[in-house]
């Protein structure tokens, strides 16, 4: 989470460099909230007693209820990026039962690189052996310490992607939202068809009278 919270800093210095500004979020309209608020939700940690299995089938569902968040926003800036990164991800963990992690990895990172196979991160995470597949889309990059992190090629599209996302609504570069559809036709009036619309009224001019004409049934 920290390192995620120092890729959106980043970010949002970009966007003031390059004379953006924060205030473009209030244009922004993102959808559905609620379904991201699950996908985070089944992101908590599960107590190591509960075995993997639990862990690992949280953390595949919080990827696919986040994957329908983002495909329901697809038209937000960098929606893309996030999107193959969340399906790559999940493909991985899905196909090893879990998230494989590189030794090699493991040792460059230091030790929060060990603390992936350790506690509750190890019912997510495993130590990468000749089973596993895909796992050149696994937890093979890691990043030194100060960070210490390992991040797999589908991590690196989710941060470049929130990177993006910050950088380009800053900037104003985003296609706003159109707005919702009325769900119930109403009469629109002028709006209808020439086909539908009842024919106007012409006013009675009173120039079209004759002149010194009587009212009707006065004999004058």
């Amino acid at each position: 989470m920290a390192f995620v919270l120092l890729i959106v800093a980043a970010a949002v210095l970009v966007g003031f460099v390059a004379r953006g500004s924060l205030r473009n979020f209030e244009r922004l309209t993102v959808r559905w909230w609620g379904i991201a608020l699950a996908g985070l939700a089944l992101q908590i940690p599960i107590p190591a007693r509960y075995g993997s299995r639990w862990a690992v089938g949280a953390l595949v569902a919080s990827y696919v209820v986040l994957i329908v968040f983002v495909w329901l926003n697809r038209r937000l800036p960098a929606a893309p990026l996030i999107l193959i990164g969340l399906v790559l991800n999940v493909v991985v963990i899905t196909a090893n039962g879990g998230m494989p992690v590189s030794a090699l990895a493991i040792e460059t990172a230091g030790a929060r690189g060990e603390g992936l196979l350790a506690g509750i991160e190890g019912t997510k995470h495993h130590l990468m052996s000749s089973d596993d597949v895909l796992t050149p889309l696994a937890d093979v990059i890691p990043i030194p310490p100060p960070a210490g992190v390992i991040l797999s090629v589908g991590d690196l599209f989710i941060y470049a992607g929130v990177a993006a996302f910050v950088i380009w609504v800053m900037l104003g570069r985003f296609q706003e939202s159109p707005p919702p559809r009325a769900r119930l036709q109403m009469y629109r009036g002028k709006h209808l068809p020439a086909s539908r619309r009842l024919p106007k009224r012409r006013p009675v001019r009173l120039s079209a009278l004759p002149v010194g004409g009587g009212r009707p049934g006065t004999g004058r």
